[in-house]
């Protein structure tokens, strides 16, 4: 059986953490942030599990990656 290429936009938006989960973070936060408080820039940085209705699609974009 050949290797399955991993999707490279994928492999840098998204890292699997040592149980297997896969982490995201948040979109909008490249500009127009200085206007935000303080508090809602540092829910900005904080990463989020996947959903589980994409792990199907994230297992063919990552296919060494999901567990």
């Amino acid at each position: 059986m050949p290797k399955l290429k991993t999707h490279k936009g994928a492999q840098k938006r998204f890292h699997t953490t040592g149980s297997g989960k896969l982490m995201r973070s948040k979109g909008n936060k490249s500009h127009l942030r200085r206007r935000r408080t303080a508090r809602a820039r540092g829910l900005y940085d904080e990463m989020l599990p996947v959903h589980s209705s994409d792990r199907t699609r994230m297992k063919r974009l990552l296919p060494y990656g999901v567990k």
